[in-house]
């Protein structure tokens, strides 16, 4: 009886594993169908990792615009789901899942539809766009679900918006809000110009045939009139709801610049005012004159974006992306913010493990 108990107690920790390596694999599976559907096919990309699953497609303007997930091999105890902004790719938030990554979480860092695209005319004129967003944050978050037990959402500027309004839909399986330069409000002249009737009819005929390919290989080289104008329709619906009583009651990190003209800070400061949990607020002083775009970038990034600064003028304030000046204490208030509010961090076995992507400080160490 001794010897049949202990064989099955040493057989449960590997019928264990193999269960939980087993839903990984499904929700892989379950990504790449979702992008089948979206962008048509699918090619094998050509830059592997174990710990990074990619889904790459000929339509994308490069790999770098591919949606991915970062992974330990199994479930782990906390999952982030971190969407782009407009206009541009997975590419900006490559470094901050990393951070997540590397404190244990599994990334999951999706495409939106219309972006990373060679030709995204069709798609930033589709009147159903901002649904489109909407109902792929319901997709991506659905799949995300047995790859941890707690999930945080958010995302860079337009992906915050859409985390914050995919909370006040279903707050139901979101334990936190990770923001960064989150879209919660934009300049007076587009707010303005929202309210206008037919603008969006004239913002499509302003579009024109839209570019995709400019000095950014990561990011389309102007945003789309009526893209910001679908935008703008999520903040309001946001806005709308908590002003009718909708109160934020997980706990939120949010980053943002007081010099981001294109996201205004007042946005974000009136969510945290609708916000019940303990926050962690990293506001970027004017001094910095840090731009909207650069917020989540840090000096590997920029150097990897190869931009094309004959193509622009370099005179232009935000017109060359830059990196952010204070990226190192952005990053070390999110890792206080994930200590207090996880229970499980990193492992000394995922310590071990090589880095999906180099961190500010490994760049800074090569550097010298």
């Amino acid at each position: 009886m001794l010897k049949w108990t202990v064989l099955l107690f040493g057989l449960l920790p590997m019928l264990a594993l193999s269960a939980w390596a087993s839903q990984p694999e499904a929700t892989f599976s379950a990504f790449k169908k979702l992008y089948e559907q979206e962008l048509g096919s699918v090619t094998p990309c050509s830059t592997r990792s174990a710990e990074r699953f990619t889904v790459c497609s000929a339509s994308l303007r490069n790999e770098g615009n591919a949606p991915f997930i970062l992974h330990h091999g199994k479930p782990t105890d906390n999952v982030a789901i971190l969407f782009h902004g407009l206009s541009d790719s997975p590419y900006f938030l490559q470094a901050i899942a990393a951070v997540l990554y590397d404190n244990g979480f599994t990334v999951v860092v999706p495409l939106l539809p219309g972006h990373g695209l060679r030709q995204a005319d069709a798609d930033m004129q589709d009147s159903q766009l901002a649904q489109r967003w909407q109902q792929h944050v319901d997709k991506v978050l659905e799949l995300a679900k047995p790859l941890g037990k707690k999930h945080f959402i958010g995302g860079f500027s337009t992906g915050g918006a859409l985390a914050v309004d995919q909370y006040l839909d279903t707050p139901e399986g979101i334990d936190g809000l990770l923001l960064f330069s989150g879209a919660l409000a934009l300049s007076e002249n587009a707010e303005t110009m929202w309210k206008i009737w037919g603008i969006k009819t004239l913002a499509k005929w302003i579009d024109g045939d839209y570019q995709t390919h400019g000095p950014n290989p990561y990011k389309y080289p102007a945003v789309a009139g009526f893209a910001g104008l679908e935008l703008m329709d999520i903040i309001d619906a946001i806005r709308t709801r908590l002003d009718d009583g909708a109160r934020i009651q997980v706990p939120m990190f949010v980053a943002h610049s007081q010099a981001d003209h294109t996201t205004p800070i007042r946005g974000v400061k009136s969510l945290l005012t609708h916000a019940d949990a303990t926050n962690t607020f990293f506001e970027i002083d004017e001094e910095y004159d840090l731009c909207h775009a650069d917020l989540p970038l840090n000096r590997k990034l920029v150097a990897d974006m190869h931009f094309n600064t004959s193509e622009v003028n370099a005179q232009e304030r935000c017109a060359v992306p830059k990196a952010n000046p204070l990226y190192r204490q952005m990053v070390f208030m999110l890792q206080a913010f994930i200590n207090a509010n996880t229970q499980n961090g990193a492992t000394t076995l995922d310590n071990n493990r090589p880095r999906p992507y180099i961190s500010y400080d490994d760049f800074n160490d090569a550097a010298k």
